[in-house]
């Protein structure tokens, strides 16, 4: 499991980013990913990463306790 903070989640629109905590670069979340909700900006969570048709992709996105 990987950890990093929620950069940004517009729950309107269903999306948002990641910033990794050990890399520093951002991943794409999809509402679809999310496990807890709501996420919001500042929140530390662990995911996991899958190859989507874009790019890196975060899934299995839970609130870090």
């Amino acid at each position: 499991m990987k950890t990093g903070t929620i950069k940004f989640f517009n729950a309107t629109k269903g999306y948002g980013f990641i910033t990794d905590d050990e890399s520093k670069s951002e991943v794409f979340v999809h509402i679809t990913g999310l496990i807890d909700q709501p996420v919001n900006t500042g929140d530390k969570v662990t995911y996991e990463i899958i190859e989507g048709r874009k790019g890196q992709n975060a899934v299995n996105v839970k609130k870090a306790s």
